[in-house]
This record gives structure tokens, C-alpha cells and sequence, in this order.
């Protein structure tokens, strides 16, 4: 399976790395409570998600997102997040790349990169579909980081130059199922 061909890197993590796991549940949960309608009253809720339209401060969710919001909150609690709503500024690299997605992904602490994809140009999509929107690509050469957890065969990843330049440039849904073995010259870790 592509997460365990894929090694940890940790060993490429800045202190800050707590800090940016942090702001990624962050976003999660209350892209979550955003597609639902909450209307945000914090700086970064109003920065990030916008004033409207809204539908209040209580909506309802669908069973699987109060499971995820509820799995969300834990790993927040697990890893004492604090994350400050006062600011006007959150610090995801990908950040311009999820508010393109139809399904949000959850962040692992375990994660990995492709360094050097050898495959052809691939797909990544908005969602866990092939249906879904393209919404970017990977090319060859590319360095594709893993740092979510799969899900229904899919798994997100963002893309960067390669050659020690990790900006994103891409990301999106890669249908790992189809893909196959993960053609990449080395992998991090």
C-alpha cells in the first residue's frame, strides 16, 4: 500500500512542525463547520472562511462529520493545540489547494515524500473521485509529500519542484488504488 511504501519525514520537520500539524487540524475542522454554515466571529475564522454566507453558530452535521470534527478535536487535544484565533494569518503552504476541495483530509503525523516522481503526468483531484474536478498534477521529477491519511482508496498530497525546493506548487486527491507502485527514484525518511 502507497502510506507504507512511503518513510517518514521527520527527519525534515522544523521545530515548527507541531505548530503547522496544529494549524492543519485547525483548518479541517472548521472547513468542516464552514460547509455546514457556521458563521465565524475570531480574526482567522473571519480571515481564512470569510463573514458569509452564514447560517449561525449552530448548525447541524452529517454523522461523519461529527465523527471526524469529534476525531479532529482529539488529536488537537493530544497534541495540546493552541492555535491563535487572533491572528489574521494561518500557516498552511497548501492553503490556496484546499479551499479547491471537496473532501477534506486529515492530517497524519506521519509523513512522507516521492522524491523524484517517475510516473507520467498524474491526475489529482478534488475529491475521492475520478468524477471529482482535476485540481492539479503530478509531473515527472516532482516531489510529492504525503502527509494525510488515506481514505476510500484516495490519499492527498501536495507537489513541490524537487531538488530541495519543497514550495508547494500542486496538490489535490491522488487515486493511489489506480496509480499502483509509487514510481519515485527515493523516498524521504
Amino acid at each position: 500500500m502507497l502510506k507504507s511504501a512511503v518513510a517518514c519525514l521527520a527527519l525534515f520537520a522544523a521545530p515548527a512542525a507541531a505548530g503547522d500539524f496544529c494549524h492543519d487540524l485547525w483548518y479541517t475542522r472548521n472547513a468542516i463547520m464552514d460547509q455546514a454554515g457556521y458563521c465565524f466571529g475570531s480574526a482567522l475564522g473571519q480571515a481564512v472562511f470569510g463573514t458569509g454566507p452564514c447560517i449561525g453558530k449552530s448548525v447541524s452535521l452529517t454523522p461523519q462529520d461529527q465523527q471526524r470534527v469529534a476525531q479532529i478535536q482529539g488529536m488537537e487535544r493530544d497534541m495540546s493545540c493552541r492555535v491563535n484565533t487572533k491572528q489574521h494569518h494561518l500557516d498552511l503552504d497548501d492553503l490556496h489547494i484546499r479551499r479547491q476541495l471537496s473532501d477534506l483530509p486529515i492530517p497524519d503525523e506521519i509523513q512522507g515524500a516521492c522524491l523524484g516522481w517517475m510516473g507520467p503526468a498524474t491526475a489529482l483531484h478534488a475529491g475521492h473521485s475520478e468524477a471529482s474536478p482535476v485540481i492539479g498534477q503530478i509531473l515527472p521529477d516532482d516531489t510529492v509529500s504525503y502527509s494525510h491519511w488515506p481514505d476510500a482508496g484516495w490519499t492527498y498530497v501536495t507537489t513541490s519542484a524537487g531538488h530541495g525546493d519543497w514550495r508547494v506548487k500542486s496538490g489535490g486527491w491522488l487515486n493511489y488504488e489506480k496509480a499502483g507502485e509509487v514510481p519515485c527514484r527515493d523516498f524521504a525518511g
